[in-house]
């Protein structure tokens, strides 16, 4: 948890741009990530550790240097990007050596795990709609990203809802959101492409797709969006990320959000759909994804 909370940190760090001395608010951190301050003060603790920021007495942690100087601690804390015990268990279950039905007690004895720790990340797991729990202490794996098919048939799903979505009569545009997208997609397209971490690169995408779902003011599309995100996390984290493709999707990015910028909805749900077609052909032909 700490870790992945002091990798939330640094993403947003960098993505703003902060330099040496700034002020890291907890508040305001926590309401970003959408947690308690409690680990946003534990994971500022070990970015301490790491020398990236110092704590003042009675008035927080500041930055000891400037955003763009923390790419040897993002690549640090990147290299181990989730819970173990999670990535162990999606692992596992994309190479099918867990059954679609399995008792508590068999996920112990295969993990060696105790039935407390199983059961924290079988509720993270169940939270990102890919297990249900049964009557009883058994669970029931549901369908998920395993296979070229089934990414294939994640970004039709996408197309679908996606563009329907910038289509909606009650799409609304957030400007302040708006312009946090679009800096974060032009530091991309410049050059962020290639400095930033590969799940750096991976969140500021499904940041700027469920943006736009969330604008959409419709629940079951925002809902869907974020869930195949989710499901996507756990064959995208696990990969060596090419970089050249980022570049060209936040080019597209800065096209969708000019459309939106003119009111002329119609070009954006276009373009959005053309840019998730030349993602998915993109991806078909990554034979990394499920090697």
């Amino acid at each position: 948890m700490r870790g992945r909370v002091a990798r939330e940190i640094i993403s947003i760090v960098r993505r703003e741009g902060l330099k040496a001395g700034d002020h890291l608010g907890e508040s305001h951190l926590a309401e970003q990530i959408g947690i308690s301050r409690s680990p946003v003060q534990a994971a500022m603790r070990l970015l301490a550790e790491h020398g990236v920021l110092e704590r003042s007495t009675n008035r927080g942690f500041f930055l000891t240097r400037d955003a763009s100087e923390w790419t040897e601690v993002a690549a640090r804390f990147s290299s181990t990007p989730d819970n173990p015990l999670y990535l162990r268990i999606a692992e596992a279950r994309q190479a099918q050596a867990i059954q679609d039905e399995v008792s508590e007690a068999e996920l112990m004895r295969q993990f060696n795990v105790a039935r407390s720790t199983l059961r924290k990340v079988l509720s993270r797991i169940s939270e990102e709609g890919w297990v249900e729990q049964r009557v009883g202490q058994g669970w029931c794996f549901l369908p998920m990203i395993d296979s070229p098919d089934a990414y294939e048939e994640s970004y039709l799903f996408r197309q679908a809802i996606e563009p329907t979505g910038l289509l909606s009569p009650s799409f609304r545009v957030e400007p302040l959101a708006l312009a946090e997208l679009r800096r974060e997609q032009e530091r991309i397209a410049k050059d962020g492409y290639l400095s930033m971490t590969p799940i750096e690169l991976f969140e500021a995408n499904s940041r700027f797709h469920e943006t736009l779902a969330e604008w959409s003011h419709n629940r079951f599309i925002l809902q869907s969006v974020r869930r195949v995100n989710q499901l996507r996390r756990l064959v995208e984290y696990r990969q060596a990320s090419q970089r050249a493709p980022r570049q060209n999707q936040a080019s597209e990015h800065l096209e969708i959000l000019q459309a939106i910028e003119a009111m002329d909805a119609v070009r954006a749900a276009s373009l959005m759909k053309s840019h998730l077609d030349g993602a998915r052909r993109g991806k078909s032909k990554d034979k990394t994804l499920f090697s």
